[in-house]
């Protein structure tokens, strides 16, 4: 009997064709990353609420730059005694009051509006940046399920041509009937996880799309970072929005406690006055000084709730700094052992296709039975398999790493 007419010889091809693919970089091409991150910031509430914060500092900013610490007033007094003896008396005052800066109160407000606008600018940066992370990780959730849908659908077709190959020699009686049953029942076990990996793709996918509101694909590949040092960089958006909240906290007693006082005030009125009908008005003209003594009795309340709130973000600095040291040895760690692991399985995968292309010539020559080869193909395509989930994994390895260092896409 001669089996190579029966049996296609390009059947391991597939596998071995399914292998050197899923050996190569998960990449998907389409969308760059820091695009996904600029339309998924669009669409963030984060991104309202600094917006929110920046106008705030900028309002803050206009009021420390006013010529006042508070709008002037326009004062009209009039006196008569028309309700009294009626002689003719009357009385009219028109003045303006204006409130004046105390020495060093506007300088520490304006210190407090750049503090409070630097502050602003760096959250935002900090929110972005955890943004981006976000991106960085539905990306390559996306690339993975991608990867394993493609492997799952080589691993059908392989079976597919097997399975067809085995009902065709079952007709000619070379096989027997529970070997095409075999065959065909590893065929519908692939069917259904390519439908598996479909769904499991359309979850990602669409979770992409409710993050970035883009519904194309996406490389979510960036170039390579060195990451030596053992501490986080100084730029890291993190670190510099938590020293900023210490200067902000610390700018803000600052002013309270100049603010401890009410403004004093000038007014500058005129007068006119008659004492009787009959008689000649007189004019005049005032100037008079307000100062406040004592101290606003809400003052000493704010300024204990601003130096908690000082001591809160020096301590939330320190913390900062800690976590993100810790959270940069994770992941340079991270990205070592997947490095290692993809070698691992890129081998493990290369040693079972080997196997699956004895096994194919030995099940050719009559001297290996069907179900040994089918549990080989399933063995190196699972090898496969887990070669593309782990580029995926190194992927998502390098982008935890970027995300240590404070690296936009």
């Amino acid at each position: 009997m001669n089996i190579h007419r029966w049996f296609a010889p390009g059947l391991l091809a597939g596998a071995v064709c399914c292998s050197v693919i899923a050996a190569e970089p998960v990449v998907v091409p389409g969308t760059s990353l820091a695009h996904a991150v600029e339309a998924a910031w669009q669409r963030a509430t984060v991104a309202a609420e600094s917006r929110g914060r920046e106008r705030e500092a900028n309002a803050a900013r206009a009021a420390a730059t006013a010529w006042t610490p508070a709008a002037p007033a326009l004062t009209l007094e009039h006196r008569s005694d028309r309700l009294h003896d009626d002689r003719g008396a009357r009385e009219t005052e028109l003045g303006v009051s204006v409130p004046l800066w105390r020495l060093g109160q506007r300088g520490a407000r304006q210190a407090d509006a750049e503090a409070q606008a630097s502050a602003a600018r760096a959250s935002a940066a900090a929110t972005r940046l955890a943004l981006a992370g976000e991106v960085r990780f539905a990306a390559w959730a996306l690339a993975s399920e991608q990867a394993a849908l493609q492997s799952a659908r080589q691993e059908q077709q392989t079976l597919q041509r097997l399975a067809d190959d085995t009902d065709r020699r079952v007709a000619a009686g070379d096989l027997a009937r529970a070997d095409g049953m075999a065959a065909r029942a590893e065929l519908l076990a692939a069917q259904g996880a390519v439908a598996q990996a479909r769904q499991a793709l359309t979850v990602a996918r669409s979770r992409w799309t409710a993050l970035t509101g883009l519904s194309g694909p996406v490389d979510p590949s960036e170039p390579g970072a060195a990451a030596a040092e053992a501490q986080p960089p100084a730029s890291h958006p993190e670190l510099l929005s938590a020293e900023a909240e210490v200067e902000r906290t610390r700018h803000h007693l600052d002013a309270l406690r100049q603010a401890r006082r009410s403004p004093p005030e000038l007014t500058v009125s005129a007068r006119q006055e008659s004492a009787a009908r009959g008689e000649p008005r007189e004019r005049s003209l005032g100037v008079a000084l307000r100062l406040p003594i004592g101290v606003d009795a809400g003052s000493r309340e704010l300024e204990a709730e601003a130096l908690s709130r000082r001591e809160v973000a020096e301590v939330a600095l320190q913390r900062v700094r800690e976590r993100l040291v810790a959270r940069l040895t994770e992941a340079r760690g991270g990205l070592e052992a997947a490095q290692h692991q993809l070698t691992a399985e890129q081998s493990r995968a290369a040693l079972l296709r080997e196997r699956a292309r004895l096994l194919d010539t030995s099940f050719q020559a009559g001297e290996t039975a069907l179900p040994d080869l089918l549990r080989a193909l399933s063995a190196a395509h699972q090898a496969d398999a887990a070669v593309a989930r782990q580029q995926a994994a190194l992927g998502l390895a390098r982008a935890r790493l970027h995300q240590a260092l404070g690296l936009m896409p």
